[in-house]
C-alpha cells in the first residue's frame, strides 16, 4: 500500500527542530520534502556536535533523513527566483524564520498564496506573528513555565532533557498541516497554519495550568511526585529507587499485597487518592520501609506480575532494548554504510504504524546542497513534472 502522503511535495524552509522534525515526519509518511539550505552553512544543526555521523552531525540526521538538500541563497534574486518557483509547486510549505524576513524575500503566504492558492503555508514562531523575537526551546522553557515545575522541591528550576517544546511544537504543526490538508480535499481551499513555541508549551501543560486557572496559585516543582496522585513517584528499593504509578485504588491495594502490607489499603491515611495525596509523606515511609527488603529489579519482576505499574529508571540504550523485548521493533536500518568502516546507521522508526497504508523506508540524511543542481533541472521542466520521494535503498536519487 502506498504512504499516506505519497505524491505530495513539500517545500521546507525551516531549520534547526521544530520545523526539521514536522517535515521528516511528512516524510515518514510519503511526502517528498525539499529542504532548502544556506550555501556553505546549512541548517544550523549540522554543526552542532559532538556526536558526528559521516553525514554531519548526529542531531541533524535525527532530524532530516529522506530529504532532499537544495542550497539557495534568498539575498540573491535569482535564487530567490528559483525558492519562489519551488513554493508555488508544493502542496505544503513551512517555515520558522522571522516573518519580516520572508516578507522581504516574497515567500511570505499572501505572495505563494497568489502563486499557488491550494498551498498550506505554516509557520512557526517563538512567540507568535506580533512578537517578532527569536524562539529557543530552552528560552521558552524558562519563561513558558515549564522549568518552573521541573527539578527538586526548593532546588534550582530545571530544563526537560530533550528540547521538549521544539518537538512538541513539531507534533502541532503536523497536526495543523494535516487538518489544512484535508481541508483542502473537501473544499479546493489552501490556508495558513501558525503555530508558535509557547502556545504549544501552554497547551501542553494540561493538568498544570488547569490546576493554576482553578486555584489561582501557580504550582511548584515536586521533583518526581504527581501533585494530584500517590503514589506516582520514585521509591527506594534495597539498592536503587523505582517507578511506582499507581493511577487508581485497585494498584494501590494491589501494591500493598505483594508488599506484605495489606493494612495500609484499609488505613484511613491511605484508603483513597485524596488521603493518600494528604498523607504522602507517611504512606512513602511506609512504602520505602518494605521496599526495602528487596532489590529494585525483583520487586520490578514481582509487581509487574502481580498488575502493579512500576519500572526500573533506565537509560536511552536500556528503554531501547525494552522497547525490543515487547516487539515494538523501534530502530530502522539507514541504507549504506555509516563510516568508512561500513558499520550501518540506525535511527528511531517513526512511532506510527497503519493497518492500511505503510510509512516510506527512510533514505539517509542529505549532504549540504547534495540535490542542488538536479532539483534546478526539476524546476527548469514544466509544473507538474513529479518529484519522487527520495529511495530507500539507495541514497536519496536525483530526480
Amino acid at each position: 500500500m502506498p504512504a499516506p502522503l505519497a505524491g505530495l511535495l513539500v517545500a521546507d524552509f525551516s531549520r534547526v527542530l521544530a520545523g526539521p522534525l514536522a517535515t521528516m515526519t511528512l516524510a515518514d509518511l510519503g511526502a517528498t520534502v525539499v529542504k532548502v539550505e544556506r550555501p556553505g552553512a546549512g541548517d544550523d544543526t549540522r554543526s552542532w556536535g559532538p556526536p558526528w555521523t559521516a553525514t554531519s552531525s548526529a542531531y541533524f540526521d535525527g532530524l532530516n533523513r529522506s530529504k532532499y538538500s537544495l542550497t539557495l541563497d534568498l539575498a540573491d534574486p535569482a535564487d530567490r527566483t528559483a525558492a519562489g518557483d519551488l513554493a508555488a509547486r508544493a502542496d505544503v510549505v513551512i517555515h520558522n524564520l522571522r516573518p519580516a524576513g520572508m516578507l522581504s524575500f516574497g515567500l511570505d503566504y499572501d505572495s505563494v498564496a497568489a502563486a499557488n492558492p491550494t498551498v498550506v503555508y505554516c509557520t512557526i514562531t517563538g512567540f507568535g506573528p506580533s512578537a517578532d523575537l527569536p524562539g529557543y526551546d530552552f528560552l521558552v522553557q524558562a519563561v513558558g513555565g515549564l522549568m518552573s515545575i521541573t527539578g527538586s522541591p526548593g532546588g534550582e528550576p530545571t530544563k526537560a532533557g530533550v528540547a521538549l517544546v521544539d518537538v512538541l511544537t513539531a507534533k502541532d504543526a503536523t497536526i495543523g498541516i494535516l487538518a489544512a490538508l484535508n481541508r483542502r480535499h473537501s473544499t479546493g481551499q489552501g490556508d495558513h497554519v501558525q503555530v508558535n513555541l509557547l502556545s504549544s508549551l501552554l497547551g501542553s501543560l494540561v493538568n498544570q495550568t488547569s490546576g493554576y486557572l482553578a486555584t489561582g496559585t501557580p504550582p511548584g516543582r515536586m521533583g518526581n511526585r504527581h501533585p494530584s496522585i500517590a503514589p506516582y513517584e520514585t521509591l527506594r528499593c534495597a539498592d536503587a529507587p523505582i517507578a511506582v504509578a499507581c493511577g487508581n485504588d485497585r494498584q494501590f491495594t494491589r501494591l500493598c499485597q505483594e508488599l506484605g502490607t495489606p493494612h495500609l489499603a484499609t488505613d484511613p491515611r491511605f484508603a483513597d487518592n485524596p488521603s493518600r495525596v494528604a498523607h504522602r509523606e507517611a504512606l512513602v515511609t511506609e512504602l520505602e520501609r518494605a521496599l526495602a527488603t528487596a532489590t529494585a529489579r525483583e520487586w520490578e519482576q514481582r509487581l509487574t506480575t502481580a498488575g502493579v505499574p512500576v519500572g526500573l529508571i533506565g537509560d536511552i540504550g536500556d528503554a531501547i532494548a525494552r522497547a525490543e523485548s515487547y516487539g515494538l521493533d523501534p530502530l530502522v536500518p539507514l541504507p549504506g554504510p555509516a563510516s568508512p568502516g561500513g558499520a550501518r546507521a540506525f535511527q528511531i522508526r517513526h512511532p506510527v504504524t497503519y493497518s492500511g497504508a505503510s510509512t516510506e523506508p527512510p533514505a539517509r540524511p542529505p549532504a549540504l546542497g547534495e540535490h542542488t543542481a538536479a532539483i534546478r533541472a526539476w524546476l527548469a521542466r514544466p509544473p507538474g513534472t513529479p518529484l519522487p520521494h527520495p529511495a530507500a535503498d539507495s541514497p536519496p536519487r536525483r530526480p
